[in-house]
């Protein structure tokens, strides 16, 4: 047994974790572990996984900042889907809207991460896209819509677009922590089913080649038993250019410790 020093970087912001890991654990991946890899989206693009939710975070974070924005979509009475595909179908054709109104002001090409929740309770079919920003948000708003939008009579007296259901655009407010509350919220409800999915030209979560042996188990335990101040001062020093936002020692009955810290690297995050 020996302790492994994994670091994932998507854009600015890193996690590191240091876990304890045994050489038979290992001998099927050895190969392949010396060079950067692209971390495995999680499989059936579920929300309800701590993997997922970690790499969701990651996501976000390495993506979209204060100049993006949150849609929330729903659906009256008449326009209600009956089925999650369905759903996804008429959502697609929102993004694509977006999409080609992004290209005619010339705008950066459409990113987003998109999930799609059924309630558990009501069972209603609701969306949530995170998307870069650039276009107005009542023009974001706007093309919920089943029908063409005519853009030149849009603000004239009489014209009028009819709108699937409620849609609310928000400004990203990202704190220290990132998008960490967004995160939070969009995988609120473990009962309800969510799927999610993203456009492909997000920057992905990248493993970085780890450090085994760097740590002893010793140090381990020093450094998990630190007050969280102290132990956050110990992780400046070792990686100077980030800003370490958060430190966090979880004991395991079968492994011992591990140990998480978050961070952005300095002048970005």
């Amino acid at each position: 047994m020996y302790e492994r020093e994994k670091k994932i970087d998507c854009g600015p912001y890193r996690e590191i974790d240091i876990i304890p890991r045994s050489e038979a654990a290992d001998d099927a991946v050895r190969k392949r572990r010396r060079k950067r890899l692209r971390v495995t989206s999680p499989k059936q693009q579920g929300l309800n996984d701590k993997n997922a939710k970690r790499y969701l975070l990651q996501l976000l974070n390495g993506n979209f900042g204060a100049e993006d924005l949150h849609v929330s979509l729903t659906y009256d009475g008449e326009s209600l889907p009956e089925t999650v595909e369905q759903a996804e179908e008429t959502v697609r054709n929102y993004l694509r809207r977006v999409a080609y109104r992004r290209k005619k002001l010339g705008l950066p090409p459409l990113k987003y991460i998109l999930i799609t929740e059924r309630g558990s309770r009501s069972g209603r079919i609701h969306h949530h896209v995170v998307m870069n920003g650039g276009i107005p948000r009542d023009e974001v708003e706007m093309m919920w819509t089943a029908r063409r939008i005519n853009w030149r009579k849009v603000g004239t007296p009489g014209y009028r677009i009819e709108q699937l259901g409620y849609v609310n655009a928000d400004r990203l407010r990202p704190t220290e922590a990132g998008l960490e509350e967004l995160s939070k919220y969009l995988t609120k409800d473990p009962k309800g089913k969510k799927r999610w999915s993203s456009s492909r030209n997000l920057e992905r979560p990248m493993e970085l080649p780890p450090a085994d042996h760097k740590y002893t188990r010793r140090r381990v335990i020093q450094l998990a038993t630190l007050p969280p101040e102290d132990r956050e001062a110990w992780f400046r020093r070792q990686f100077p250019n980030f800003r370490i936002i958060d430190t966090r020692a979880e004991y395991y009955e079968e492994t011992g410790w591990h140990i998480y810290v978050r961070a952005w690297k300095k002048g970005v995050g």
